[in-house]
């Protein structure tokens, strides 16, 4: 079974588990506390993976979530679109497809004008522990493991470019802490990984696995809107070009209980030999 249509039938498979499992409710959280689709699928701020449960509901329903985003920065551009389900706001599986387009950078790399590089993320992730809403008389944030796999679709070009492998994948545990009484959302993670601009270049080079870190920060300004700031170390195990640290100051809004919209500002460093990519990042999530 190929990558995408096995997500879809994991995702499938959830839903209608959920829908005969009897007494499931959807919705109920407050708004923007199950944080936005991240980059590459899954709960989270736009970089950075949150320990947050994908969609709406609470512990006694289902939920689930549709998204676009959209990367713009100097010299390339990322497309991502996927789906999500948490169910009883313990499990979460994710599905996401991206599209990185090098535009006219292509013949300057002399892969040919907008060539483009293809990645599936399928992801799983589990709260172990806490509740990041409702723990507010504990100190103890809500704790998430996960894993991503990751496939890239071109498997030549990216073993050329010095990578090991066109798929790999990735770990992680999270922790994320809603401070209702100070508008404040905090989350950090721990990701194992050897993928190289997050699997887009392929995966392993001149090292394996290595740990990297994932923060966000942000403030609520209101019920519906919440700024803040990301920051996402990176590892560098190809050769021919170093790979710098992620950083964003986002802005994201809820439009309604279903409907939110992310926009920020963000530093992705250096990518395959082109300096300082900076630009803008839009996403658009429905779900219920």
């Amino acid at each position: 079974m190929k990558p995408v249509s096995a997500a879809a039938f994991l995702l499938a498979t959830a839903l209608a588990g959920a829908a005969v499992a009897g007494e499931i409710e959807t919705g109920g959280k407050l708004l923007l506390t199950h944080g936005v689709s991240a980059l590459e699928g899954g709960a989270g701020g736009g970089l950075a993976t949150w320990a947050v449960i994908a969609g709406g509901a609470t512990n006694r329903g289902v939920g689930g979530e549709v998204h676009y985003t959209h990367v713009g920065v100097d010299d390339y551009k990322l497309r991502a679109f996927g789906a999500a389900v948490g169910y009883r706001d313990r499990v979460e599986l994710s599905a996401t497809q991206q599209v990185f387009d090098t535009g006219a950078t292509g013949a300057k790399l002399g892969l040919g004008r907008g060539f483009k590089f293809k990645q599936t993320v399928i992801g799983a992730k589990v709260r172990v522990m806490g509740d990041a809403v409702y723990d507010q008389d504990r100190w103890a944030p809500q704790i998430a493991v996960g894993a991503q796999y990751k496939d890239n679709n071109q498997d030549a070009l990216v073993r050329a470019l010095g990578a090991k492998n066109d798929s790999g994948v990735d770990y992680y545990v999270a922790a994320t802490k809603i401070l209702l009484d100070k508008s404040l959302v905090l989350s950090g993670a721990v990701r194992l990984t050897k993928a190289n601009q997050t699997g887009l270049l392929g995966f392993g080079g001149t090292d394996g696995y290595k740990p990297q870190f994932e923060g966000s920060a942000g403030y609520l300004l209101s019920k519906r809107l919440l700024v803040g700031a990301e920051y996402r170390t990176k590892p560098s195990n190809l050769a021919f070009a170093k790979e710098d640290d992620w950083m964003d100051l986002f802005a994201a809004y809820a439009i309604s209980k279903n409907l939110s919209v992310t926009a920020a500002y963000v530093d992705l460093g250096d990518i395959a030999t082109f300096k300082n990519q900076r630009g803008v990042y839009l996403s658009l999530q429905a779900g219920f």
